[in-house]
């Protein structure tokens, strides 16, 4: 099993035949994900002919959203629209009915995030990111830019605010494998939350146990924290990235600010431990824990 994505998945591409677009439809591909279409209203009905193994093959580029999913049955939707107009491909992807959208693209003004949101929120439409590596169930389908050679599938699910501590994570827990792996993004405002990622992972019968990534600033830890007390009866291990930040600064990732105790890594790590979750100093002794807890 895995959550949000699976070998069932049937992605478009947003940005297809762009520079960015063109190289990660490849490395999708190549982790076997069905990509069936890519999206650029001035390319249609042309196609994309991308390396597969030892052969090759053609991916048919559409003028729509709605056009790629009546042609090709697909469910999911990955965008590397530049910033200035990812929030129309976003918009086009809900209104198109897309039940999944993974937004990659960085530097999405927040007005324009807090708007496509509130549109997919309002229609039903699931969105991961914006600003994220997207999202990877090893074996079955890999949408984003994860490296899908990392690791192979396994008990362990993964929800993270950062990209680079996604890849070292599945790097640290290689030998136990992922049901999936979830890069959710650090911007002020993002789809698919911590909480929604744990009550996925609760509801996979495959997921044993759970790393949840955090960093300073924000409260979603602390939300998420509330969340497990509650509701989670699997394991979830924590790490909180930016116990060494000076605090009043901001730092990398726009949501990354901290003011006082609010947003601190020791305020996140606080209310994790709090809620029975064991949070590891470093990467490292955090997958640590992970093997501890499935031996």
């Amino acid at each position: 099993m895995a959550i949000f994505i699976d070998e069932t998945s049937r992605v478009v591409v947003q940005g297809m035949t762009g520079a960015e677009g063109q190289k990660h439809t490849a490395r999708m591909l190549a982790a076997g994900t069905a990509i069936v279409g890519g999206v650029n209203p001035r390319k249609a009905g042309t196609s994309v002919t991308f390396p597969l193994g030892e052969a090759t093959t053609d991916v048919p580029v559409y003028g729509s959203v709605a056009e790629a999913m009546a042609a090709t049955g697909a469910d999911v939707s990955v965008v590397f629209v530049p910033p200035a107009h990812a929030k129309a491909a976003v918009i086009e992807a809900v209104d198109a009915g897309m039940p999944l959208v993974v937004i990659i693209t960085e530097g999405i003004p927040v007005a324009d995030s807090a708007s496509f949101l509130a549109h997919a929120q309002a229609h039903g439409t699931r969105l991961i990111g914006p600003n994220c590596p997207g999202i990877i169930s090893p074996g079955k389908s890999n949408v984003g830019i994860t490296p899908a050679d990392i690791t192979g599938p396994g008990p362990v699910g993964l929800v993270s605010k950062s990209g680079t501590l996604t890849y070292q994570m599945m790097y640290e827990l290689r030998d136990l494998g992922f049901s999936t792996a979830i890069g959710i993004g650090g911007d002020p405002i993002i789809g698919t939350t911590h909480i929604d990622a744990l009550a996925a992972f609760e509801a996979d019968p495959d997921t044993a146990a759970i790393v949840l990534i955090g960093e300073i600033g924000g409260d979603a830890e602390e939300r998420a924290a509330a969340f497990i007390a509650e509701h989670m009866t699997k394991p979830v291990v924590g790490y909180v990235a930016g116990f060494t930040a000076p605090e009043g600064r901001t730092m990398g990732h726009a949501g990354a600010i901290v003011s006082g105790s609010s947003g601190t890594a020791q305020a996140k790590k606080e209310a994790l431990e709090a809620a029975g979750v064991r949070v590891g100093k470093t990467p490292s002794e955090t997958a640590e824990l992970i093997h501890a807890l499935l031996r």
